[in-house]
């Protein structure tokens, strides 16, 4: 099934940005599912989901801002929950819908749980994929090994080495999928070598914010209202069983 790309601007409090999204399905469906990626990926991680949804859903993906085909902001220290719940809003604006369902994995489970505990949420159905209401310090240490390195390859096989090490947790995946995953995550410079789309300060806000311990959301969590379902993967270290 094909997919169209389109943009939306948005604010923060330096100017503004572009945000891309990938729509699936058909446009006037007011049945729509956003599906939104974790921390270093982008929104074309959905491929397969989208397309299995699309005969019946309206799916959206979004680049959340700094990845993918999405701009960069001038501020770094804006690369958080906030910018990113305010940047959804104005999407849900522009689909130009009342309620949608929420797919997020890892960081976009977290933008959807923030979103879902407001007070006149547009979020009807959650579905939380490797996240929850504790962010283990085992994954942040992990994490924080390689968000924000900035790495650059000689090869497209080079970096697909590289995306399969650093997310092994995403479990065994075909080479197909590797591939995917990567294709859709890196770049070609001008220069010959490859490098990740997204911006490599996100992780400055993530590094300065760092702590030695679990992060406990609980208490967000416990203002989410609408059904909710949590899907664990048993290799990953972000969620506990």
């Amino acid at each position: 099934m094909d997919f169209r790309q389109h943009t939306v601007q948005c604010a923060s409090p330096t100017g503004l940005h572009r945000m891309a999204y990938t729509e699936w399905g058909a446009a006037d469906n007011r049945r729509v599912v956003i599906c939104v990626h974790g921390l270093t990926r982008n929104g074309r991680d959905f491929d397969t989901l989208a397309a299995a949804l699309a005969p019946h859903f309206r799916v959206v993906c979004p680049d959340v801002v700094g990845r993918g085909k999405s701009g960069r902001l001038l501020d770094p220290n804006a690369y958080a929950l906030p910018q990113y719940v305010a940047d959804m809003v104005t999407l849900i604006a522009r689909l130009n819908v009342e309620t949608v369902l929420w797919v997020g994995t890892s960081m976009g489970g977290l933008i959807g749980m923030a979103l879902a505990a407001q007070d006149g949420t547009p979020i009807r159905k959650l579905v939380l994929n490797d996240v929850g209401p504790l962010i283990t310090v085992e994954s942040l240490q992990r994490i924080a090994t390689y968000v924000g390195v900035d790495p650059v390859w000689a090869t497209f096989d080079e970096a697909l080495a590289f995306v399969k090490l650093v997310s092994a947790p995403f479990g065994a995946l075909t080479e197909a999928q590797w591939h995917h995953l990567t294709e859709t995550s890196i770049t070609q410079r001008a220069d010959g070598r490859w490098a990740f789309r997204y911006d490599p300060r996100i992780a400055e806000p993530f590094k300065a914010a760092f702590v030695d311990k679990d992060i406990d959301l609980w208490p967000v969590y416990e203002q989410i209202a609408c059904p909710t379902l949590a899907i664990r993967g048993a290799e990953s270290d972000l969620l506990t069983r």
